[in-house]
């Protein structure tokens, strides 16, 4: 078989006939190149099936091109799951600075931006050819281009393709969720669980912009672009970041955080005066002469400050205002009741939320309690990180698990 040298890795050119491996890797994100080198490290001969035309694509676009690739602070607290224990063994087993150290090897420099966030001081593609060149030196074999048509299994798992016929006495699905679809994501891995009668759990759009209703259309639009700190809260959980106004409703980290734990139909709260600081301000205020407009475009953009009080605020200097008046004013800038028509969908969610039911896996090996050999990684997994680097640590971490495994 003929090969070349591509980004580090080798790529073979051929279509191949019948080839056998110790273990298929499909999905060239980061867990699955992950755990293509892990087990070859151990003495696995490894073939990664890559449907794009190059690994790591999803790589490339985080962190605004320079991938928050993992957070400090990752613990079990920070992922949803249908069994939220489920993540804690692959956690503990390979940690944030497990993989820092990986970082550190490749000598690639790194920063953390803000709440445990580590991201490259230079590129995403650094961690891509980072993960490029462990696989290289592993000897594990990469083929990008190739369609997966069919998995099936007898005595060991057969996977066709465009590419050709593979067989593989383990397989690793590593294709992670629907979300962000231009760049290739597929249901593929949710249609090979069902293909062996493992359960999946519903799925969702997660970490996704809201959608405002119609009749908010008017407020929102000419505030596009605004951005200001805020404290969304849903049920029980609270988030406190920025909140970037759009065209169509709201994002920002903060809204993107709560969106994992709304659905339609649920109130979302917002706290449009978080800092405590500006609680005292307003306080204050109320003493002076100031208008709630004048009080509070020193907080807000000003744009965002008109068009608020214009709906919400009394038209009028704070000290004569009613105490009626007041409280009214306070619980709209602590706990606004913002109303959503639904989510910007798959393609602007960074995550899926659901997948392979976490009660068909072991949570140490990743390995179907159904089907001996066949493993589960990363995203198409039901378990799903806040936003700020922790689904990739659970892509390392449960890749790690899976590939010292086999």
């Amino acid at each position: 078989m003929m090969s070349r040298q591509w980004h580090g890795y080798r790529v073979k050119d051929q279509r191949p006939g019948t080839e056998h491996h110790d273990v298929v890797v499909i999905g060239g994100g980061g867990g699955g190149m992950f755990c293509a080198f892990t087990a070859a490290n151990r003495g696995k001969r490894v073939l990664l099936l890559e449907h794009n035309e190059r690994v790591g694509k999803k790589i490339e676009i985080s962190g605004g091109g320079r991938c928050n690739f993992t957070n400090i602070n990752a613990s079990a607290e920070n992922y949803l799951s249908g069994n939220r224990d489920f993540c804690k063994s692959a956690l503990a087993r390979y940690t944030p600075w497990n993989f820092i150290s990986l970082v550190e090897k490749h000598g690639i420099a790194y920063h953390e931006k803000k709440l445990g966030q580590q991201f490259c001081d230079g590129s995403s593609r650094q961690i891509i050819t980072m993960l490029s060149e462990e696989c290289a030196e592993a000897g594990v074999e990469i083929l990008c281009n190739c369609v997966i048509e069919e998995v099936s299994k007898n005595e060991r798992f057969e996977i066709r393709s465009s590419r050709g016929t593979f067989t593989s006495d383990a397989l690793v699905v590593a294709t992670g969720g629907l979300s962000f679809p231009k760049l290739g994501a597929s249901n593929l891995g949710y249609r090979i669980a069902e293909r062996f009668g493992i359960s999946v759990t519903p799925l969702r759009p997660g970490l996704v912009p809201l959608t405002f209703l119609e009749e908010d259309r008017e407020f929102y639009e000419p505030l596009a672009g605004l951005a200001l700190p805020i404290r969304a809260t849903c049920g029980s959980r609270s988030f406190e970041e920025a909140m970037l106004i759009t065209h169509r409703g709201v994002s920002g980290p903060a809204i993107l955080q709560i969106s994992s734990f709304w659905k339609e139909g649920a109130t979302l709260s917002l706290d449009l005066l978080p800092d405590s600081s500006q609680r005292k301000d307003f306080e204050s205020a109320q003493r002076g002469g100031l208008t709630a407009l004048q009080l509070l475009s020193k907080s807000w953009p000003r744009r965002f400050a008109e068009s608020w009080c214009a709906r919400y605020a009394p038209d009028k200097p704070l000290a004569r205002c009613s105490k009626r008046e007041i409280e009214d004013l306070s619980h709209s800038l602590h706990a606004w009741i913002a109303n959503f028509t639904g989510t910007e969908g798959y393609p602007k969610a960074e995550v899926t939320l659901g997948g392979i039911d976490t009660g068909e896996l072991s949570s140490k090996t990743m390995e179907s309690r159904r089907v001996p050999g066949l493993h589960f990684i990363g995203e198409v997994v039901d378990v799903t990180g806040w936003l700020g680097g922790y689904n990739f640590q659970w892509a390392w971490a449960s890749a790690h698990a899976c590939g010292t495994a086999l």
